[in-house]
């Protein structure tokens, strides 16, 4: 593989891009679609407050460790172990991000594809008049139709190789810098909406008003689970942008804002679904069907309703957009750097090769459905092996690699920016990284694979 010269390699051009396009990574389907529906199923407001624990004391750690990692080294993660430590086999869990980051792409994308085929059928008012049963009938047909998904999949691949073929600044920042905002005002607009609602104190006293004797030991899990899932740790993202970080920028700094942000957002969309759930009287643990079911009933009984779901599925694609380019740049960054290609050859190379496993992935919910291992069909198989396995793996390795084999000083370095911004978090951060991360993140593994349920 080739040698990287790494001052040729592009980089954030602002302290805004690092924070849009970081959080932007961070923010997707995670927060829009899975964050209301699982904190529905686990109390609401009690589930909220173990979450923002989580994120705080585990998630922000375990995100300044892979900037630490990015940043330190300014290659893609592979290149990174490989750099920082290249008489171990740590490159071998670079690799495993790569192939995280295409796995979990591939599956991504099928969803991606369901939220633009919703946001077509919105715009015809194709939803109008349907009851809940007509709506399950009519996602489940489409779902499993084959062709028509992949359609959509392959034009959100298509969406996302535009954006990432045009690099860092002119592409991933450019871009992030005019979705983010736009994400921001159309989720705060259905928040109003929302909040305008008969009956909508109801929603928000479930989502803020938590009740502590719902905090059960699955609650828990749950919640520590969707922390790393909301924040895109452990799959690779947070490395490479991390190597697009400037060193002047403080990387602790940079890692709370994006969690906030990402946080903020998981609130807000709770906020825009739950008031209209008990608005409407629907169960609040509606589980994944909450965003292609529910709210269309939801909508169809609402006043403006055909406005406020155009709005509600273009917010989802814009979502699913700044997380998918941040995951494609995790293979492009590999394939650029690592086999001295440009970078349009390897977009079209890393694009090309994820759409068809998501091609393949798309149609193992319709025609391909019975070609199955272990009972699961290969879009099953690969969102359970990533969520479940090499998510919390990946996390796993990354505290322990940045607490006890990177080196003291080269982390000190690093956080410290060479001595020039003090770091009165360097204690508790290192401890948390060395003993607590590494427990949790056990914890969610275990959980993952339903051996504490």
């Amino acid at each position: 593989m080739a040698n990287l010269d790494i001052t040729l390699r592009d980089s954030f051009g602002s302290k805004l891009g690092v924070i849009a396009a970081t959080a932007g990574s961070a923010i997707g389907l995670g927060n829009i679609w899975r964050f209301p529906y699982v904190a529905g199923e686990n109390g609401g407001a009690a589930f909220l407050l173990v979450y923002i624990v989580f994120i705080l004391a585990i998630g922000i750690p375990v995100m300044i460790s892979e900037f630490v990692i990015g940043r330190n080294a300014q290659r893609n993660p592979y290149g990174a172990f490989r750099f920082l430590k290249p008489k171990a086999k740590w490159h071998l869990v670079g690799l495993m991000f790569i192939v995280t980051a295409f796995m979990i792409l591939a599956f991504y994308s099928t969803v991606a594809g369901w939220t633009m085929e919703y946001l077509y059928s919105s715009l015809l008012n194709q939803f109008k008049g349907e009851d809940a049963a007509a709506l399950t009938n009519t996602f489940e047909a489409f779902r499993t139709s084959g062709y028509q998904p992949a359609f959509w999949q392959l034009i959100f691949m298509f969406l996302t190789a535009g954006i990432v073929i045009a690099g860092v600044q002119k592409g991933i920042e450019k871009y992030s810098k005019i979705l983010m905002p736009m994400l921001l005002v159309l989720l705060l607009a259905l928040c109003v909406r929302a909040l305008t609602l008969p009956g909508a104190g109801d929603g928000l006293r479930f989502l803020f008003a938590p009740d502590f004797s719902k905090i059960t030991g699955k609650v828990i899990l749950e919640a520590l689970g969707q922390s790393f899932f909301s924040l895109s740790i452990g799959m690779g993202t947070l490395i490479t942008y991390g190597s697009y970080i400037h060193k002047k920028e403080k990387l602790g700094n940079t890692a709370v804002a994006v969690s906030a942000a990402d946080t903020l957002i998981a609130i807000l969309a709770g906020v825009a679904i739950f008031p209209a759930v008990f608005a409407f009287h629907i169960e609040p643990a509606s589980g994944p069907g909450l965003v292609f079911i529910t709210l269309p009933n939801i909508f169809n009984q609402m006043p403006a309703g055909y406005f406020f779901a155009i709005l509600f599925f273009l917010l989802l694609i814009i979502a699913a957009l700044t997380s998918s380019i941040s995951v494609l740049e995790v293979v492009v960054a590999f394939f650029s750097e690592e086999f001295n290609i440009s970078r349009k050859k390897a977009t079209f190379w890393a694009a090309f090769g994820i759409a068809v496993l998501g091609f393949v992935c798309t149609m193992s919910q319709g025609p391909w459905d019975k070609v199955q291992l272990f009972g699961q069909n290969l879009f099953d198989i690969l969102d359970f092996t990533s969520a479940n396995i090499l998510l919390p793996v990946g996390g796993l390795f990354i505290v322990l690699f940045v607490g006890w084999f990177l080196g003291k000083s080269a982390l000190k370095d690093e956080l410290s920016n060479k001595g020039t911004v003090r770091v009165v978090f360097y204690g508790a951060y290192l401890f948390i990284i060395r003993f607590i991360a590494p427990i949790a993140i056990a914890f969610v593994f275990l959980n993952g694979l339903g051996l504490l349920g």
